[in-house]
């Protein structure tokens, strides 16, 4: 059966093949591009200092979506990184995806300019251009869907990833993809509740896969957290981080929301509520 994300890959693997930039052409856009922040690293290092449920926390700038439409389509990504960096969040993810989703690379450009924090670019990585597309406009980190992908490009473009100073978010959905993810040597992996074909999330799903990954492989529960209970479920089965995305860019009051989710009440005197860092 096909499902939504076949749809979105095709189009995103004809809008690569229609592409005529060269690589090089993109490469010499990096001698602008600035210096990547640390994100396996914010991830790896927020469990001391994220709450009572010990996980950091990835907030997501994101407007829209194929299964629930708009969700916040007329969002200030600026204004809203800030209230993340305010609830605590560790890094942000930002949708640059336009045709299903809303997103553009200036959101994430205003999203990155008001926080110190490091962002990830998400998005449909295809082919290698996408990765040199991410990081010349500022990404830190990069989404590869092992579902989108086959074994020779998740290898190359993990590599290439770690070359161009990116983390790569590999993110998976079941163990034949996990062992996929872990094959081509990924060193962050997202375990995607919601089901490709039903889009239902399946709780139990987080804590099977968890128990599969080594533990030097920082590990990222993603998708149907909407509470602190989802978020201590997680948690327990041994996460490192979250990423949460409808749950905040719907809530009247994101600082508050994420707090909520971490367990916390009010903002904390050590996380930056706001400014433009270079």
């Amino acid at each position: 059966m096909a499902t939504y994300l076949d749809g979105i890959v095709a189009h995103h693997r004809a809008r690569l093949a229609a592409d005529d930039r060269s690589i090089g052409d993109v490469a010499a856009a990096l001698a602008g591009a600035p210096a990547a922040r640390p994100f396996l690293d914010a991830l790896s290092g927020g469990r001391a200092t994220s709450g009572s449920a010990g996980l950091a926390v990835i907030a997501e700038v994101k407007r829209r979506s194929p299964s629930k439409g708009d969700l916040a389509p007329g969002l200030d990504p600026a204004a809203l990184a800030r209230a993340y960096a305010a609830g605590g969040a560790a890094c942000l993810s930002v949708l640059t995806e336009g045709p299903h989703f809303g997103g553009s690379p200036a959101d994430l450009a205003a999203a990155r300019d008001a926080t110190s924090l490091p962002v990830l670019r998400k998005d449909f990585t295809v082919g290698e251009i996408d990765l040199y597309d991410a990081r010349a406009m500022g990404a830190d980190a990069v989404l590869l869907i092992v579902a989108a992908l086959d074994d020779d490009e998740l290898t190359r473009f993990v590599s290439l990833a770690e070359r161009l100073g990116l983390a790569a978010l590999v993110e998976v959905h079941d163990e034949d993809e996990l062992d996929r993810a872990l094959g081509a040597g990924a060193r962050l992996v997202g375990v995607n509740q919601r089901d490709l074909r039903t889009f239902e999330v399946d709780t139990d799903l987080a804590a099977l896969l968890r128990a599969r990954i080594p533990d030097e492989i920082v590990s990222v529960a993603e998708s149907g957290i909407t509470d602190a209970a989802d978020v201590r479920r997680l948690a327990a089965a041994g996460f490192d981080a979250i990423l949460v995305g409808e749950a905040l860019v719907t809530a009247a009051d994101p600082t508050a929301a994420l707090l909520e989710l971490r367990g916390l009440d009010e903002v904390s005197g050590d996380v930056e509520v706001s400014g433009t860092v270079a």
